[in-house]
């Protein structure tokens, strides 16, 4: 037992020798930077979601309620549902137990969403309008892909030059006449500056309600930032 256990203390000790030669000697005159750039852009899409909820003493009984709810609000905003223009898809659907004070359950409870998003507002805002069976419970705005890709390619070439920049200065303030890439990674991300998306909270549409009226919207601007990050060889 002890030959073995020496044994294997010698062929670690070998192969630690062999990696630690392999890695060569510690890179010298290698500067670590990154640099950013950025572009603010209109917010070109609308995210527009309606919900209801029900409720009862029979789970099946909710579930037929919010069906036929969401039904009718698919049909009636089908009408309208173009590509990048309004697209239509359903949202959270949900039935759960409702307790009383004594922590009995007492009953059902359930909440549907249809979500209309894309590019044309007033398309969007009036076919909400007309939908009866579901009220709006969330108003957010977005970058569409074209308009995301455009402004990070915007982004992304000022991050480039900002980032060389900054690598030959550093360079020349250190003494040296340039430099060479070692690695380098490009991030990026968007944030919406200003308010948070606007939480309505309306009551249900009654015989008051006025039809196709439309909800007044209005997109703000979205940040768009691309970062570089890396390392660089002064030479």
């Amino acid at each position: 037992m002890t030959r073995t256990f020496f044994a294997v203390l010698l062929a670690g000790a070998a192969a630690a020798a062999v990696a630690q030669g392999a890695k060569g000697p510690p890179p010298h005159n290698v500067l670590q930077l990154s640099a950013s750039g950025s572009v603010q852009v209109q917010q070109d899409q609308l995210v527009l979601t309606l919900a209801t909820s029900r409720e009862g003493e029979d789970a099946a009984g909710v579930q037929a309620q919010l069906r036929q709810a969401l039904d009718a609000a698919l049909a009636e905003a089908r009408r309208d549902a173009a590509q990048d223009q309004l697209e239509v898809r359903t949202g959270d659907f949900s039935i759960q137990p409702r307790y009383g004070k004594e922590g009995r359950m007492s009953g059902w409870q359930g909440r549907a969403e249809l979500v209309l998003s894309g590019r044309d507002f007033a398309r969007i805002t009036n076919a909400a309008g007309r939908i009866r069976s579901m009220t709006i419970g969330q108003v957010a705005f977005d970058l569409s892909r074209q308009a995301r890709e455009q402004a990070e390619s915007q982004a992304q070439t000022e991050a480039i030059e900002a980032f060389k920049a900054r690598a030959s200065e550093l360079a020349r303030g250190f003494g040296f006449a340039g430099y060479s890439l070692r690695e380098v990674s490009v991030n990026s991300h968007a944030a919406s500056p200003g308010p948070r998306p606007r939480m309505l909270a309306m009551a249900a549409k009654g015989p008051g309600f006025e039809a196709d009226a439309a909800v007044p919207v209005e997109a703000g601007k979205a940040l768009v930032e691309v970062t570089v990050s890396g390392s660089v060889q002064l030479r």
